[in-house]
């Protein structure tokens, strides 16, 4: 390494940003980085630098310095340890002060923890494990437009998971189509169905006329059912006028939900729209399309786990959070953890979790996490398991794909959850005997017997990539 660039590096550490004598404030914004510096850069000085380049820090000594209190606004490394299983990798414990952001801005956050230094040079590779937002921070932003308690009243659904259905095959069908395909699984017992992240308006289907034909179908099915039905009516657009336009388009027809590509739109769009919501009685489906391109490498990037915290901070009513069994990437104690981050008011550091600091989240309402990829109703036992009540378990193949229809796919789904949850309400252990439950149930329901005969053999066993360290999870 270049002497100078070295003595650069090393600067940043003399200078006060390594410093383990440092005790964070109630309000800092703590962050956990999980760092591979380049070789002879120490941790201490890798992590000195991650603290400086995203708060008052340059490359050198500038003579501006002294015309503002640094000592009050650097952020400082107070905190580094081993990852376990990895020589050359360090956690890096890191405080922010408050003062740094822009109250309610995500987009001051994110430039400001992780806009530059993830292309630093004395750094081979960073990730941004977790992060503790302050109360006094998450007081500035919405949050959620609102919430599970509400939404669950909001459509006088209670003591059940809600029951979903992304429609298929996501790209090619007619609009009135793809409403006749929205009506049979909505009225065979699911609540809700969606567009895919990729269905915008494109020539084989302009989003207004999709729109047209599912309100109608919608329409149709509740009427049939008495029961309240939503489709996510995805609004994601070129640019925030047409976002408005296809989200006061789809209020006008009288949907009760919409949806968003939160990522790919990016988070000012996010929380413009989050608002629109709250102010005009409109829940917000959020689709994490484009994630694993920031969070899958276990090196480098963003962990979902932070992702998360952001989309609750902004706002969403529902959020994709993987489904463990399906066909998705998604690690099972991390993915329970997130779902307690998206739900509940509080939730302990526990690093064998993967959760590194306490989250109070000031009653800041809870999101649903979604389940949705690869499931049919033999996961049915798990996924109760995993998500509990508070969550959208989503069918896509899993309901269209049943060799009689979406109609007896989704009165499929709905008899299989229902029997689970009545067996767990019992006091049954529905895992041990999740098998027998499904097979008592299929007794009295064709459409359900059908479906557990079609998927029986259908699996998504692989190891995931991103799973926790091996001290973290206690595992030898």
């Amino acid at each position: 390494m270049n002497k100078a660039y070295r003595a650069g590096v090393r600067l940043y550490s003399e200078l006060g940003y390594w410093d383990p004598g440092h005790s964070p404030a109630d309000t800092d914004v703590l962050c956990c980085f999980r760092i591979t510096p380049q070789p002879g850069v120490t941790p201490e000085e890798a992590a000195s630098a991650v603290a400086a380049e995203s708060s008052t820090g340059t490359w050198t000594v500038v003579w501006s310095d002294l015309l503002t209190n640094l000592d009050r606004y650097r952020a400082r490394c107070y905190h580094l340890e081993p990852v376990p299983g990895q020589p050359d990798q360090f956690y890096a414990f890191i405080a922010y002060p408050l003062d740094l952001f822009e109250e309610g801005s995500l987009p001051n956050l994110a430039s400001s923890i992780v806009g530059n230094v993830f292309g630093f040079k004395a750094v081979r590779a960073v990730r941004l494990e977790d992060m503790r937002i302050p109360v006094a921070y998450i007081k500035t932003f919405q949050g959620p437009p609102h919430g599970v308690q509400v939404e669950r009243d909001m459509l006088n659904k209670y003591g059940r998971p809600l029951l979903g259905c992304t429609i298929k095959p996501k790209l090619g069908l007619s609009a009135k189509n793809y409403g006749r395909l929205v009506y049979e699984a909505l009225a065979g017992g699911l609540d809700f169905t969606k567009d895919d992240e990729n269905i915008n308006s494109q020539p084989f289907m302009r989003w207004r006329d999709r729109f047209a034909f599912v309100m109608e179908a919608v329409a149709k099915a509740e009427a049939e059912t008495g029961e309240a039905k939503g489709h996510y009516l995805n609004v994601t657009a070129p640019t925030m006028e047409e976002i408005y336009e296809r989200a006061e388009t789809a209020k006008a027809m009288g949907s009760r939900i919409i949806m968003l590509d939160f990522l790919t739109v990016g988070f000012a769009a996010h929380a413009s729209l989050s608002r629109w919501c709250r102010k005009n009685g409109m829940l917000l489906h959020l689709h994490r399309a484009m994630h694993a391109v920031i969070d899958r490498q276990k090196n480098h990037g963003i962990h979902w786990r932070v992702l998360a915290k952001w989309a609750r901070l902004v706002g969403g009513d529902h959020l994709h959070n993987g489904t463990v069994v399906g066909k998705l990437e998604s690690d099972r104690v991390s993915t329970i953890a997130i779902n307690d981050l998206l739900r509940e008011d509080f939730v302990p550091a526990d690093a064998s979790r993967g959760v590194f600091f306490d989250q109070h989240w000031a009653s800041l309402p809870g999101i649903f996490p979604v389940a949705s990829g690869g499931i049919h109703v033999w996961h049915m036992p798990e996924l109760v398991t995993i998500f509990g009540d508070d969550a959208v378990l989503q069918f896509g193949g899993g309901t269209l794909g049943h060799p009689w229809g979406n109609r007896a796919g989704a009165t499929a789904n709905r008899v299989a959850l229902e029997a689970v949850v009545q067996a767990r309400n019992e006091g049954r252990d529905i895992l041990a005997e999740g098998r027998q439950i499904l097979e008592d149930a299929a007794r009295w329901s064709p459409e359900l017997r059908a479906a557990m005969d079609t998927w029986r053999e259908v699996r998504f066993e692989f190891q995931p990539v991103d799973a926790l360290d091996v001290a973290q999870t206690g595992d030898d």
